[in-house]
């Protein structure tokens, strides 16, 4: 069966290290702070300003003056730091930020994201994530593997405006883990119960069996 949005969140929190400084982008990405691995410290950053964000509040701790940048109210900790949007970004811009977990509209199998926006569709701002891709060291993204229409959201190529270029390294769906690699998406991982052949038929881009895995590596 495929993941959940928490299970994918759960798989997407192994992609921590201890002592990392992460930033997890809107939707099913904040889930992923609620798995961090036992015994793994790790400091969220946020692009308006906070470093070190703590668990989402209960009822009794909400404060309406501390939000993330998805504008979702968090709880600090003993260790948080609070600064300018420019001094965020200046972390994000100048490689101190060392994994970013986003959300994604569509993603080609050479790398390039497409997550800020749909043409003649409402957008409020593109949001960090073109800085992101552009200054964390290493990208993953998670999202469901199709759209709602049932289509691919893994793809040859991209239909919509770019994030970035060549930026992903590694993608988490419901189906299954994958790493762009040159040639296509190498499977490394699938969901309890999915076969590689149902991965196929619901994959547009050039996806490699997990036997004919390549080192990751960037393609382009």
């Amino acid at each position: 069966m495929a993941w959940t949005r928490d299970q994918m969140a759960a798989r997407a929190a192994l992609e921590l290290e201890d002592g990392f400084y992460v930033n997890l982008g809107i939707g099913i990405p904040t889930l992923v702070s609620n798995y961090i691995p036992e015994g793994v410290d790790v400091t969220l950053q946020s692009e308006n300003g906070m470093l070190g964000m703590g668990p989402f509040p209960t009822e009794e701790e909400v404060d309406p003056d501390l939000i993330n940048a998805g504008k979702q109210t968090i709880t600090e900790l003993d260790r948080t730091s609070y600064f300018s949007s420019a001094d965020s970004f200046s972390m994000i811009r100048g490689g101190h930020i060392d994994l970013s977990i986003l959300g994604a509209m569509e993603v080609s199998e050479t790398g390039d994201l497409a997550n800020w926006m749909i043409p003649g569709k409402l957008v409020k701002g593109m949001g960090g994530a073109m800085d992101l891709v552009a200054g964390v060291r290493r990208v993953v993204v998670v999202m469901d593997h199709a759209n709602k229409k049932g289509e691919s959201k893994l793809l040859r190529r991209c239909s919509l405006p770019l994030t970035g270029a060549g930026v992903v390294d590694r993608i988490i769906t419901d189906l299954g883990v994958f790493d762009v690699v040159l040639g296509g998406l190498a499977c490394i991982e699938l969901a309890a119960g999915v076969s590689f052949e149902e991965v196929q038929a619901k994959t547009e881009a050039t996806l490699m069996p997990l036997a004919a895995n390549h080192p990751s590596a960037k393609a382009g």
